[in-house]
């Protein structure tokens, strides 16, 4: 990235920098580093990247030598870490741990999305703390529009699938809550105990599936750190 877009600088921080630090970069680097591998994952990671510089920004980390473009077996086109790519691990986590350490609390949870959140949610669940039998546990956000208000997740013999229809399987268990609610449990800035507590979270359906919420809900990777915001 030499010329008028570079920082023209030896400094290998410069150099890593116009590699790394333009926009969505990191997020997309995130997602990878997470599992995803083909471009329509990468999206639902990514919602409110356009998938024209969602394209750009794989060519570019392509380019860098960051990710390799391998087409599987049915000639789709999955991305990989290179091994310059898995370096930038502790990197990554570490902005993570340094956002969730040091940024006010009000502030990530004034960002809220919940096809991101579900995304997340799905990618983290504990399928195994949840009965053998198919489990479907839908999530109402009552403050949101009707389109984006419902979301199911289906654990299936340890495979976890995100809808936003009505998959039509019996409700094992109805979460009922404000969308920052459970962003706050899932970063870990509440609690499931403490939400209902507060009156804010409903919980209606199986027994066990609700007792066991906070264990299975497999929060962020960021959560057990601690907040040291002023």
């Amino acid at each position: 990235m030499d010329g008028p877009g570079g920082y023209g600088q030896f400094c290998p921080v410069a150099m890593a920098s116009e590699i790394l630090c333009s926009r969505w970069t990191v997020l997309v680097l995130r997602e990878l580093l997470c599992g995803t591998t083909r471009f329509n994952e990468l999206r639902r990671g990514v919602p409110r990247m356009s998938p024209a510089l969602l394209s750009k920004r794989l060519k570019e980390l392509e380019r860098a030598g960051v990710i390799l473009g391998v087409p599987n077996e049915k000639g789709v086109t999955e991305y990989r870490l290179s091994p310059a790519g898995e370096d930038l691990r502790p990197i990554v986590l570490g902005m993570g741990f340094w956002g969730h350490r040091w940024v006010e609390s009000h502030l990530s949870l004034r960002n809220l999305d919940p096809s991101l959140l579900m995304w997340d949610m799905r990618r983290n669940l504990r399928a195994e703390i949840l009965p053998a039998h198919r489990c479907t546990i839908q999530f109402q956000y009552p403050e949101l529009p009707e389109s984006r208000r419902n979301w199911w997740l289906l654990a299936t013999k340890g495979v976890v699938d995100l809808c936003s229809f009505d998959p039509g399987f019996d409700v094992d268990l109805l979460v009922t809550c404000p969308l920052r609610t459970m962003t706050a449990i899932w970063m870990g800035v509440s609690s499931v105990r403490q939400e209902i507590e507060a009156g804010r979270l409903e919980l209606l359906g199986s027994g066990q599936v609700a007792r066991t919420m906070q264990q299975w809900l497999g929060l962020s990777p960021f959560a057990a750190a601690p907040r040291r915001v002023p």
